[in-house]
């Protein structure tokens, strides 16, 4: 039953053989879509949030030992990067001498291992266009995948639907353009619809990791673990100070109406909303998208709930083809998975070092994790050695990742005496320079910044 829109979406999934619970799951979502709901967090409704702090926790060494024995660690891995000019997994982008994100990922892995004899499954949520990639990737590690689990899952998708009725778009140009990812939110739909979340609690492990594969700073630490562990928590999620970087994202908070902590996203918010999501002040916390969930609270909550965990909707407007904004607006519909907070009595937060929480969402990221303001020991994980500074790219010369190599074909350069880097124009750096303070480069077409040399102030080209 249903609207003609919806019957057409229904026989589209099925066509295409999406996983029932996907297709229970969206169908959903659009009677939401339908009956006018935003998914939108008012101001007026929520309160803000405090929260405790890892570093002033006690966690027991062999209580932590034993929760990371009994931890798998799931990585999103759906993404392609296209917002850099990529068209494959995004994880594969090289980070330093030669490794990229799922060769550090794996090496983190397999440490981990080694150190506290645990199992310690890593499995990766690929969409249907990072799969084939990813797997080839992972090969090298013959020792990666863990007898009775796969080291991968497919996240479901779901059509684009037009914004003027709701129908499934329908695009000849690139049909693959016709789909789209339910969002992350969709993690929980897709374990509870390939069975391994059930395989997961038959097999012993009580707790899962779940976090970005472009985040290396997500490592599925003991201490946290423990701590986890310990709360009795069915979900918690770490959380970070906002900076004036985070501004336009998302946050954390109480809801007045039942005390439920909720995670409000950007889209989320009403426009005369603006200013107050903004306040680091009024909210202090934004989500690093590393979670923590027990097997057996997720699988009662999605049983009680036939599935459907009930996240917020997200209704994301966008061009069916991004890159053309004359192609047709579509609705996409999606969760997020930090969402799930709210779902869970007695969730809780806790406030970790910005060290955990290095997303490459630009090459204004990839360019300080390419740099020296990190090093990677021989657990592969990341040790900042200095502030990260404030870098700001020309988008038309460095948004794009063949542009950015271009423009440093020697490597990043030294970044750990940097307070910020802005650069305006096209600028090419040689072997070896050194950026040292607030550094900014304006106007240059064509221009060098020579071997060797040592950044200061202002240049104009």
């Amino acid at each position: 039953m249903g609207s003609p829109a919806l019957k057409k979406a229904l026989a589209k999934m099925a066509g295409a053989g999406v996983d029932e619970v996907a297709v229970e799951t969206f169908a959903h979502y659009f009677r939401l879509l339908e009956h006018g709901e935003t998914g939108m967090v008012p101001e007026s409704t929520i309160d803000p949030v405090d929260i405790d702090r890892l570093d002033d926790v006690e966690v027991d060494e062999e209580a932590a030992r034993e929760a990371v024995r009994r931890t798998a660690v799931i990585k999103l891995n759906g993404g392609l990067g296209t917002s850099m000019g990529m068209d494959r997994a995004k994880s594969l982008l090289c980070v330093r001498r030669g490794l990229s994100f799922l060769d550090i990922i794996a090496r983190q892995v397999l440490h981990l291992r080694s150190e506290y004899d645990a199992p310690l499954p890593l499995l990766m949520m690929n969409s249907f266009r990072t799969s084939a990639d990813t797997l080839a990737a992972l090969k090298r590690y013959d020792d990666l995948a863990v007898d009775g689990l796969p080291l991968e899952f497919l996240q479901n998708k779901e059509p684009k639907l037009l914004t003027k009725d709701l129908s499934p778009v329908s695009w000849d140009a690139d049909p693959d353009l016709e789909w789209c990812p339910p969002g992350h939110g969709d993690i929980y739909t897709a374990l509870r619809g390939t069975g391994l979340l059930q395989d997961l609690i038959d097999q012993g492990y009580r707790y899962v990791f779940v976090s970005n594969s472009d985040n290396l700073g997500a490592v599925p630490d003991a201490r946290v673990a423990g701590w986890f562990a310990q709360s009795g928590a069915p979900f918690a999620i770490e959380a970070v100070r906002r900076t004036a970087s985070d501004r336009k994202g998302g946050h954390f908070a109480r809801r007045k109406a039942d005390g439920r902590i909720v995670l409000r996203e950007s889209a989320q918010t009403l426009p005369e909303d603006a200013k107050a999501l903004a306040d680091l002040d009024r909210h202090r916390f934004c989500s690093t998208n590393n979670l923590w969930f027990d097997t057996h609270a997720m699988k009662e909550a999605l049983d009680a709930r036939d599935g459907i965990l009930g996240l917020p909707l997200i209704r994301n407007v966008k061009n069916v083809d991004p890159g053309d904004k004359s192609s047709p607006e579509v609705v996409q519909v999606e969760t997020a998975m930090g969402a799930a907070i709210e779902v869970f009595e007695g969730a809780r937060l806790i406030e970790v070092g910005r060290e955990r929480f290095v997303p490459v969402k630009t090459t204004n990221d990839l360019l300080v994790l390419r740099s020296d303001v990190y090093e990677i020991g021989q657990d592969f994980v990341l040790d900042p050695v200095a502030e990260v500074p404030f870098i700001e790219l020309d988008g038309d010369h460095y948004k794009l990742v063949g542009q950015f190599d271009k423009h440093f074909p020697e490597g990043a350069p030294s970044l750990k005496e940097a307070t910020s880097l802005r650069i305006d124009g096209d600028w090419t750096f040689g072997r070896g320079v050194r950026v040292q303070g607030d550094v900014a480069l304006e106007g240059g077409t064509g221009r060098r910044v020579e071997a060797d040399e040592v950044l200061t102030g202002t240049r104009s080209g």
